[in-house]
């Protein structure tokens, strides 16, 4: 298992291993998008288990754009506090931080909901306000301001959510992006969006540290996003500066997903070998043994753990076959029977 516990650097920024924990909502934030108790042990807990990089929760660039009325905010400089003191705990036990902001378009929970285009999620569903261009460079700014206050709040890597169905994604996929102007039509002009809010991002973001864009690599549906669409958008985002793509698959509408172990890996193996870009591997992975495959045979450089990792916050420490440098000392006696 060493390749998986071996350290992992990205810019400046030295992860101590290559297990992650992917953004997972909480939904435990205050109505304001505020940092309870429950995220510093939630997070801290995953730190003292060993886990190599930490990545916070979807957290809203604005009010508006939040999946749910508890998810944390990150539009308020009054929010930067709370999330430095998740960042300080986890840095204590010795985990990077990352935080993933995003916004969550159509698929919000506001009653004003914004999209590319006038296309519901489904069937029936609330139907969302097309943003106009001007709108449309009001939200790249939310962006901008979401990674000044990140790096504020000392996170180590930046991650532009750009998967399941949210707003970035709205932009991406045909499915539900149906302009007519010079954010829709062509792939190039679906990407614009994205683009724009990586180089804003960028403005705030510091130069040494690792920003990462998370991509749902296919939509599952006739007429969606293909891997090879995938693959133009990574080089078109690595020739911009982003250094990490988190490949995930799938959430800009109802679809039949065919589950099963590993089940996205083979498009983060793709985007790494064709563009050439560090990528994260996600998808109903539990086992050590799958995890350093994946690893050691170079389909991705680091994977992630996610609700592996709710279940078992100390996976990391179990997996590792009892190494001294993870276990922390207050645990050594339970390292042996």
């Amino acid at each position: 298992m060493r390749v998986l516990f071996k350290p992992y650097q990205i810019k400046d920024v030295v992860l101590p291993n290559r297990i992650v924990m992917p953004a997972m909502c909480q939904y435990s934030a205050t109505t304001n998008g505020f940092v309870q108790d429950w995220h510093i042990l939630h997070y801290g807990t995953r730190a003292v288990g060993g886990v190599g990089l930490i990545i916070l929760e979807a957290t809203a660039v604005e009010k508006g754009g939040r999946i749910s009325e508890h998810d944390l905010g990150i539009w308020d400089d009054g929010h930067i506090e709370g999330l430095r003191k998740i960042v300080q705990v986890c840095h204590t036990y010795g985990a990077k931080v990352g935080i993933q902001i995003g916004h969550a378009g159509r698929k919000g929970c506001g009653p004003e909901r914004v999209a590319p285009s006038a296309v519901p999620f489904s069937e029936g569903g609330p139907v969302p306000m097309e943003l106009t261009v001007q709108e449309i460079a009001e939200t790249v700014s939310l962006w901008k301001e979401a990674g000044r206050r990140a790096r504020e709040a000392q996170f180590d890597v930046l991650q532009i959510h750009g998967a399941h169905g949210y707003l970035i994604h709205e932009f991406l996929s045909p499915i539900s992006n149906h302009r007519t102007d010079s954010y829709g039509g062509s792939l190039e002009n679906r990407m614009r969006f994205l683009l724009e809010i990586v180089e804003a991002v960028r403005q705030e973001w510091p130069a040494n540290k690792p920003l990462s864009v998370r991509l749902s690599a296919v939509d599952y549906l006739p007429g969606g996003l293909t891997i090879e669409d995938t693959i133009l958008i990574a080089q078109a985002l690595k020739e911009k500066g982003v250094d990490l793509i988190d490949v995930s698959s799938g959430g800009i509408g109802p679809a039949s997903i065919p589950l099963a172990p590993g089940y996205q890996v083979k498009y983060a193996e793709a985007v790494k070998k064709q563009v050439q870009i560090s990528t994260i591997a996600v998808g109903l992975i539990t086992s050590r043994e799958l995890a350093q495959e994946i690893v050691f045979n170079e389909r991705a450089d680091l994977v992630a753990l996610g609700r592996e990792l709710l279940r078992n916050p100390y996976w990391v420490l179990h997996a590792s076959s009892h190494s001294d440098k993870l276990w922390p000392k207050q645990y050594e006696r339970a390292r042996t029977t």
